[in-house]
């Protein structure tokens, strides 16, 4: 079906010889019941239990292994790494054509760059992608997984989804020219900033539906848990999109390992400082050091939101009222991709899993907090400290950073003498999307792509709705 891909270079016999003997792949929910194949993790998202899927077992790579894959151009490491964990369910040609569709219109051929600020500090732009955000990367591969998978099974979906800025403009981009899939976004009311907002609101696509709650971004990823958990309408079948599926984190996992074998690696471990809300793109980089990267630790970055801060310093998580800052899309409280690491922490112990997450306060015992410590560090950083990261580096650099990288960079800061270099900060956004705050760091306004000078132009198509599970039920009803 796909024979015409094979001619790209990543998928002559010499170049995936590594891993290419994986069969099938199992992946468990969290909470138990019975294991899949990666087709039906990709396309389920949830588990019928209402748990997330993991390896039932972790795949891994030698050192040498990965010494061989250094030099390796981002397609081709993307289609190993992919491979240890799709095994049979995509075939070569196939797997292949889904990497090479999903970073076809990257502005970087590399899809990701590097950048070196000071001596063993780099920043990872990961934003080249159609919607400038660092979600294009998983998304665009997850709309092809999709797309082929539908077609194998010749049925119709709604791609239902939760974001609090990012996600859903890039869950658009990848899925809006897919055939039979109508694609359907919640996002908190006057959340997301005015680009990312438009960016959701202006395709004028007939089967692009973004839906404003009167809430926060955790009503909003409520409302989708309870629907996911029921059928979905009209005889469709649901897709995820958030973090919540295994297959973003998959494809958010190669960064990792591109970035660290750039930098020292598999000689030397490396740090890595992850803005963080939904704690999906940092378990991503759990998921490259349970395959082998060699990673010294695992900073998680918050603002004032800063529920994953907390547990990973003191074992504790209370429920907090969410708060606007200038970082948007980390305006989260209830973090849902932490149930993984908890599964890992536990040592898979479902039973564990279930008793703890029961309880509205999460806390966990001091051997627990010990086993993350080793892995996991933690900074917030305030919306002042946002601000004067911006400035710096313009200052010092005269680069502009959107303010969730700076939240990031400020961490990096705050943690320096915690963490081993070299240290890579993750770059999440491209600094356009955010125009307001920008202004306000630097006190001028600053340049705005072609891309978003044209978003501003186009004729927005928004619904508001009541952060009720039944009023989105309802508007879904009317989908043909």
């Amino acid at each position: 079906m796909w024979a015409r891909w094979r001619a790209l270079p990543f998928l002559s016999s010499a170049n995936h010889r590594a891993g290419a003997t994986v069969t099938d792949r199992r992946y468990i929910s969290t909470r138990g019941g019975e294991a899949v194949g990666f087709a039906d993790a990709a396309l389920n998202g949830l588990a019928p239990d209402g748990g997330l899927y993991v390896p039932q077992v972790w795949p891994t790579v030698s050192e040498d292994v990965l010494a061989e894959w250094q030099t390796l151009p981002y397609r081709l490491l993307a289609f190993r790494v992919m491979k240890l964990f799709v095994g049979d369910a995509l075939d070569d040609d196939t797997l292949g054509y889904t990497i090479a569709n999903a970073y076809k219109n990257f502005s970087d051929n590399e899809v990701v760059r590097l950048r070196a600020f000071d001596d063993g500090r780099y920043m990872l732009e990961l934003f080249h992608g159609p919607t400038l955000a660092f979600k294009d990367i998983a998304l665009q591969w997850l709309g092809q997984v999709f797309s082929v998978l539908l077609q194998k099974q010749q049925q119709r979906a709604i791609v239902l989804g939760a974001t609090s800025g990012d996600t859903g403009p890039a869950a658009i981009a990848a899925c809006a020219a897919l055939p039979n899939i109508h694609t359907v976004i919640l996002y908190p009311h006057k959340g997301p900033s005015e680009i990312q907002r438009r960016q959701m609101t202006t395709t004028g696509a007939a089967n692009v539906h973004a839906l404003a709650v009167r809430g926060t971004f955790d009503d909003a990823q409520k409302i989708v848990k309870e629907l996911l958990a029921e059928p979905a309408p009209h005889g469709a079948r649901w897709l995820t999109i958030n973090s919540i599926n295994w297959a973003r984190l998959l494809a958010q996992a190669v960064y990792y390992i591109y970035a660290a074998l750039r930098c020292g690696g598999p000689e030397k471990s490396i740090s890595f400082v992850v803005p963080t809300g939904n704690f999906g793109n940092i378990f991503a980089g759990f998921i490259a050091y349970k395959i082998g990267l060699p990673i010294a630790k695992l900073a998680a970055a918050t603002n004032s939101n800063d529920a994953v801060a907390r547990f990973l310093t003191t074992g504790m998580m209370a429920p907090h009222a969410v708060s606007a800052s200038h970082s948007p899309s980390m305006d989260i409280q209830r973090p849902s991709n932490l149930e993984r690491l908890l599964f890992e922490m536990l040592g898979r112990d479902d039973a564990a899993l279930r008793s703890l997450i029961t309880s509205e306060n999460l806390s966990i015992a001091p051997r627990h907090l010990g086993w993350l410590r080793q892995f996991f560090t933690a900074a917030s950083i305030s919306n002042d400290d946002t601000l004067a990261m911006i400035q710096k580096i313009y200052t010092d650099h005269h680069y502009l950073v959107d303010p969730h990288t700076a939240v990031g960079l400020a961490a990096a800061q705050q943690l320096q003498h915690e963490l081993p270099t070299p240290v890579i900060t993750l770059g999440c956004a491209e600094h356009s999307k955010f125009p307001a705050t920008m202004a306000r760091a630097l006190g001028i306004d600053p340049p705005l792509s072609e891309q978003v000078r044209h978003l501003l132009l186009r004729d927005e198509k928004e619904m508001v709705l009541d952060a009720h599970t039944a009023a989105v039920r309802q508007y879904l009803q009317g989908l043909s």
